[in-house]
This record gives C-alpha cells, sequence and structure tokens, in this order.
C-alpha cells in the first residue's frame, strides 16, 4: 500500500516541478501577490498546487488534501499535505533554491514524502519501514556524533517575529559550537539535504505542516531524529522541528531546552 501511494507522491511532486520550471524567471509583477508580512504567493504556486491536487483526486479520491493555498479541500484520517512551492521568495526574486514537498500523513503522522527539486532534478522519498532515496539510491543521514563540527542549516522565524529574541539565543549557541549554519530559504530542501547527508542537522520555528510532512518521513527513514522542541515525535501540531543525525540532535535538543518549550513558541 505504502509503494503504491510513494509512487503517486513521486508523480505528484514532479508534475509541480516541472510547472515551476516553466514559470521561473518568467513571473509577471501582476502575478506576483503578498499575502501576508514578508509572506509571498505567485501564479506558480497556484498552478502547481492545482495540477497537484487534480492528480491527487484523480488518483487517491478517497484520501483528504490540505495545501498551502488552497488549505484543507477534504479531510479524514489520511490525508495528503502538499507545499506546492517551498521556498517562494527564492523563486521569485529568481534564486534557483525551491521545491515541491507532498507528504501523507495518516492519523496525525507522516507516513509517506516526496521532495522534488526541480532546479537540480533531484526527487527525495520515503515511506515508513522501507529507507529514503535519492533518485532511487538509498541515503542515510550523516555519522556526525556531536554538534562540534557540524554544517547546520536553519530558517528564520519570519511568522513568529516575536520569537526572535529566543531564536537568536539558540542560534548564539549553535553558532559558537557548530562549524557553519547555512540558511537556504527552503525548509523542505534543508530537510532533503538533511536525510541525505549534506547537513548534519536542522531547527527551525513556527513552520507549517506542508513544509514538514514529507520531510519528517524521509529524514526519519534515513536514520535521522526527528521531534518537536520538548524531544517529542510530534511536530505537525506547532511546527517546532529539529532533525539531525542522532548525535547533532541530541545537541540541538539540548542547547535549545535551554531557552524554550515547543508550549512557547507558538
Amino acid at each position: 500500500m505504502s509503494e503504491s501511494l510513494l509512487a503517486v507522491a513521486m508523480t505528484a511532486a514532479q508534475i509541480g516541478g516541472a510547472i515551476l520550471r516553466s514559470y521561473f524567471g518568467r513571473l509577471e509583477a501582476g502575478e506576483i501577490e503578498e499575502k501576508g508580512h514578508n509572506d509571498w504567493v505567485s501564479a506558480a504556486d497556484r498552478a502547481s498546487e492545482d495540477a497537484i491536487a487534480s492528480f491527487l483526486q484523480r488518483h487517491t479520491p478517497g484520501l483528504g488534501f490540505l495545501a498551502e493555498e488552497s488549505g484543507l479541500r477534504a479531510g479524514g484520517k489520511a490525508l495528503w499535505v502538499v507545499d506546492p512551492l517551498d521556498g517562494t521568495a527564492n523563486f521569485v526574486r529568481s534564486f534557483p533554491h525551491f521545491a515541491v514537498s507532498v507528504g501523507l500523513v495518516v492519523d496525525g503522522v507522516p507516513r509517506v514524502g516526496a521532495i522534488y527539486d526541480p532546479m537540480r532534478d533531484e526527487l527525495f522519498t520515503a515511506a515508513v519501514g522501507e529507507g529514503a532515496f535519492r533518485n532511487g539510491k538509498r541515503i542515510t543521514v550523516s555519522g556526525r556524533g556531536e554538534l562540534a563540527g557540524a554544517f547546520v542549516t536553519t530558517g528564520f522565524p519570519f511568522r513568529v517575529q516575536r520569537h526572535i529574541d529566543t531564536y537568536l539565543a539558540v542560534f548564539r549557541e549553535v553558532y559558537l559550537r557548530a562549524m557553519a549554519i547555512r540558511r537556504p530559504g527552503a525548509a523542505a530542501l534543508d530537510l532533503a539535504h538533511t536525510a541525505a547527508g549534506v547537513f548534519d542537522g536542522f531547527f527551525e520555528f513556527n513552520l507549517s505542516p506542508w513544509d514538514l510532512a514529507a520531510g519528517a518521513v524521509i529524514v526519519r527513514e534515513a536514520g535521522g531524529v526527528v521531534t518537536n522542541l520538548d524531544g517529542s515525535a510530534e511536530v505537525l501540531a506547532r511546527g517546532n522541528m529539529i532533525a539531525a543525525s542522532p548525535g547533532v540532535h541530541r545537541d540541538l535538543l539540548e542547547i535549545v531546552q535551554g531557552f524554550c518549550r515547543d508550549s512557547e513558541i507558538a
């Protein structure tokens, strides 16, 4: 069952990615709007989402659908959770780092994930119990056992700027211990690259379910640890996430818990 649903997720992500490629660098001013403070949407987001939704409805009519632009179209215990363009700010400025994320959540738990990077033609996939892959080749998280010397990725909490002082305090401690920190601007790709061992770990506050659903299962199936700020496996409720190799996760969690708890960042 999970294998067939993974195939559906993979195709859906690639359909969205093909649409994004066709729009990249060609958006007109009237095709971009700010739906919230520093939160953008474009004609490309909407076209990608519509195509993915149509495909998923045809092939899995009994499953629910939640996506960034249209919200919840149908509910149920099993729900597709879709980001048709993760990294819209990058996309609208023609910075070629963005992705499509398609995850399947069952009873609140991510079970299937596909993240497609259309500019590099890289497809990251996983289903629970089946391992994680990049373009069909198995991937694993890095073998780094501690934060010291780690290559870490993060995202700035633009949706909850009131927590910026807490975030910066965490950032400072990570910065002082890690080798380097990067902020590429697409959480789904941060998670995919953590699963592939490019990054040793990832942390971010207040993401949305569509940012995390696919990436959570891919990192876990690659041997990583994915939790909220309290160390619980529940990451979709508030969108606070730490994802890393086991040793790096331990150190990141210790730092974060020195400054906040999951319920405080919402």
